[in-house]
């Protein structure tokens, strides 16, 4: 079970204080504000220079939190001085010191079936991964990473033509649903994780280089998880879409739209050309014009 010496949240919150900054907790937001819930303070990350101009702007929940009318800030030790019941965690993305967690009760929506895919990109790992599921565990937050006990969970299967945005989608859906229902409904007792532990580190740039040695189901999953780049004449070719083909040739080598891998191959039908928009794969190739000497990835 959790530290006992960490604050535990009421059977039955009514007053919250809400931890969050990205897109992805918006709607928990959202959904909890339409539920009733009062909500005397949000808590998101600063606001930061974004697009061309440079000009500062709110995080996504920042923004959600003042249309609702919702009192922001950007000090997590403002959370000390709200009169709440429970703190919900949702992609805030800083550690929460032992000395607020001692003093605050805390809950946080992961979306993995802990203790698998613990860490900061479970939706990008079980995807890449192959999992036959994922879901929702609405936890206790611990000192360590993603170790709390579990309160409820939700699973749900990943389907074949799942892109991480419709599975992220979905995974925000159900986490809305499950954390209302949970908090409306009274928490239960939580449960300790139990199972074989795995980390989702994040994904970096390198590790969405395609590698045409890989199988055809490996790189397809790549490319569904979105950023998947190769080379062609030594400028970089984004892939985003890509079907299962037949072909015996090479990794890497292009028989019309069709590239050979390491085991099977894939048909290419959206890619996008450095310094260019994404384009239907058959109008790359009438310009590019890849002949048999070409190969992907050199």
């Amino acid at each position: 079970m959790v530290d006992s010496t960490l604050a535990r949240p009421p059977a039955r919150p009514k007053r919250l204080a809400y931890l969050g900054t990205p897109d992805v907790a918006v709607e928990p937001l959202r959904a909890l504000v339409r539920s009733g819930f009062e909500i005397p303070i949000v808590i998101s990350g600063p606001d930061k220079r974004r697009g061309r101009g440079g000009e500062l702007s709110p995080s996504p929940v920042k923004a959600a939190a003042l249309e609702l009318g919702l009192s922001v800030s950007d000090q997590l030790e403002d959370v000390l001085g709200a009169e709440i019941d429970l703190a919900v965690v949702v992609a805030y993305g800083r550690i929460i010191p032992a000395s607020i967690l001692e003093v605050v009760p805390m809950i946080n929506i992961h979306f993995s079936l802990l203790p698998k895919w613990r860490g900061a990109a479970p939706v990008e790992r079980a995807l890449l991964a192959g999992d036959a599921e994922t879901g929702v565990c609405l936890m206790d937050i611990g000192v360590e990473l993603d170790t709390g006990d579990v309160y409820a969970r939700t699973v749900t299967p990943i389907a074949a033509d799942d892109t991480l945005a419709t599975l992220r989608a979905r995974l925000i859906e159900i986490g809305s649903d499950l954390l209302v229902e949970t908090l409306s409904n009274g928490l239960p007792l939580p449960v300790a994780q139990t199972g074989e532990i795995s980390y989702a580190k994040k994904i970096s740039v390198a590790e969405l280089e395609i590698d045409w040695s890989q199988s055809a189901s490996t790189i397809e999953r790549l490319v569904r998880l979105g950023g998947a780049w190769t080379t062609f004449r030594g400028t970089r070719l984004k892939i985003h879409h890509v079907a299962f083909g037949e072909s015996a040739g090479a990794p890497g080598t292009i028989d019309g739209l069709i590239v050979g891998c390491g085991q099977g191959a894939l048909e290419l039908v959206v890619v996008q050309p450095e310094g260019k928009a994404r384009q239907d794969a058959t109008a790359w190739r009438n310009g590019a014009r890849p002949t048999s000497d070409d190969r992907l990835g050199q």
